[in-house]
């Protein structure tokens, strides 16, 4: 057993974080500092911390970071189009490094020896807040009760948070494991681990299901400053102010549901729902209006690296030099990612239907078939003769005639 005098814990008032207290308390016989941090999940995070103090730590922090994860990691994630196979917008794990930085903070200001996080053995987040850790202070020691601990299911836990009076709102009738920021949901356990089971609308947070979403289209128009977001049909708002509007918008029409058995990185398949209506506008958006302002060949390779980008975040290297160095490179092109695009808003979908820009790339004159056409068509045929050469040589040799 870890020799343990005082630890932070990252303390969110569920299910695992609530046990660990008291578990701490018995089983290592130390101090326990709760930290709860306010990344903009709609929580009161006052009542949290009270019930922190109430189940046994020693003290309780709030962290109101909502500002500093949508600039700091939400806002460098959408400049970079960062999405995990291509579905999962990432909001949990931008969240876990921002807490993981404020723990270290607070553990170095209180004398703590180690950090604690109720992350699972077999999960993601164990890695991203370790790595973290790892990273901004080498010196402390990193807990996770989850991974070692007697219980052996989710049940065991509630039937310990009962008998010690903890209250929790996870039941034996609903184990959902659930995890909030302004950026996003992810929901899982239960029935969800069955990934031929359709999920139960009644896990879904902030998005109506189709049925109940409006009948009747609404459009939102999103204004870009060198790729920030910075207006919303008009109105000019912080990035927080427009992200909380697009969830209130896009979630009554039922945008930014997935449904996704993704491959983690300690290498087994999870089956996980995720909510995020603002983050799937903005992405769409932000994409489209980037496809016309820049140039083809910068185009392409950023998809490349986007890709890549979206690992390391997943894989919890999020404080690596390359992502760092990567952000350089997005942070050059968002130079000319200025403008406004329109977005279609209705059942489930969110679509594209109008974009424009100083910056735009569009020639008129040339997309055009009609007789405003300037483009040099006889051109064409010379150019498919060089560019097919090489496949000439080829097929010529393929059949003898050379």
């Amino acid at each position: 057993m870890m020799n343990i005098n005082k630890m932070v814990l990252a303390y969110s008032g569920g299910l695992d974080t609530s046990v660990i207290i008291k578990w701490a308390m018995e089983w290592l016989k130390c101090e326990v500092i709760a930290v709860t941090c306010d990344l903009g999940q709609n929580e009161d995070a006052e009542a949290i911390c009270r019930k922190a103090l109430k189940t046994g730590a020693s003290k309780a922090y709030v962290r109101k970071i909502a500002d500093e994860f949508l600039k700091d990691f939400c806002l460098p994630a959408l400049q970079a189009h960062a999405i995990y196979e291509n579905k999962y917008l990432l909001a949990t794990a931008l969240g876990r490094p921002l807490i993981a930085k404020h723990l270290v903070e607070i553990a170095q200001a209180e004398g703590a020896d180690a950090i604690a996080h109720g992350s699972t053995g077999k999960g993601n987040d164990q890695v991203r807040f370790d790595v973290s850790v790892m990273a901004l202070d080498s010196r402390l020691k990193i807990v996770a009760p989850v991974r070692s601990w007697h219980f052996k299911s989710r049940n065991e836990e509630i039937e310990f948070a009962m008998k010690h009076n903890i209250p929790v709102e996870a039941t034996k009738e609903k184990p959902y494991s659930i995890d909030r920021n302004i950026w996003g949901i992810s929901i899982e356990c239960g029935i969800l681990e069955d990934p031929w089971q359709e999920p139960p609308d009644d896990i879904y947070q902030i998005t109506s299901s189709i049925a109940k979403a409006p009948d009747q289209p609404e459009y939102v128009e999103i204004d870009f400053e060198d790729g920030v977001p910075v207006a919303l049909n008009g109105d000019r708002l912080s990035l927080l102010q427009l992200v909380e509007r697009l969830n209130a918008i896009g979630g009554r029409h039922g945008v930014g549901r997935v449904d996704l058995v993704e491959n983690r990185l300690v290498g087994i398949k999870s089956r996980e729902i995720y909510e995020a209506p603002a983050a799937t506008i903005l992405h769409l958006a932000h994409s489209e209006l980037e496809r016309l302002v820049l140039d083809r060949e910068t185009q392409h390779f950023k998809q490349i690296l986007s890709q890549r980008y979206s690992e390391l975040i997943y894989n919890g290297w999020w404080f690596s030099p390359l992502r760092k160095a990567l952000d350089a490179f997005f942070g050059q092109i968002q130079k000319v990612v200025t403008g406004k695009t329109r977005i279609k808003l209705h059942k489930g979908q969110a679509v594209i239907v109008g974009r424009q820009s100083a910056c735009s790339l569009y020639d008129y004159k040339l997309a055009t078939y009609d007789k405003e056409d300037v483009f040099d068509h006889l051109a064409g045929e010379a150019f498919c003769k060089l560019w097919g050469l090489p496949l000439q040589v080829v097929g010529a040799k393929q059949k003898g005639s050379m």
